[in-house]
């Protein structure tokens, strides 16, 4: 699955989550995986596992009540600050 933002939407995406990680929507998580160069990996029903190539980390998230628990935010915010909101 390919997700398409303009460059503003996707910053704002990104900027969003790394500001309040205690509340991330499951679906804007998925967004912000890809757009840091994670691929979809797998998952059933409300979970998603994503890999980035030379990523030795996954992201795995579980869909609770529309948002991810917080560790799973703080994982996600790591590869924020890592990869900087660019997919190489």
């Amino acid at each position: 699955m390919r997700y398409h933002f303009r460059m503003n939407t996707a910053t704002k995406l990104l900027e969003a989550i790394h500001r309040n990680p205690k509340q991330v929507r499951f679906g804007d998580a998925c967004k912000a995986a890809a757009l840091l160069g994670f691929v979809k990996q797998g998952g059933r029903g409300s979970h998603r596992a994503f890999a980035r190539p030379g990523e030795p980390a996954l992201l795995n998230f579980q869909n609770r009540d529309g948002f991810i628990p917080p560790y799973q935010a703080r994982q996600l915010v790591e590869m924020i600050r890592k990869y900087g909101g660019t997919a190489e």
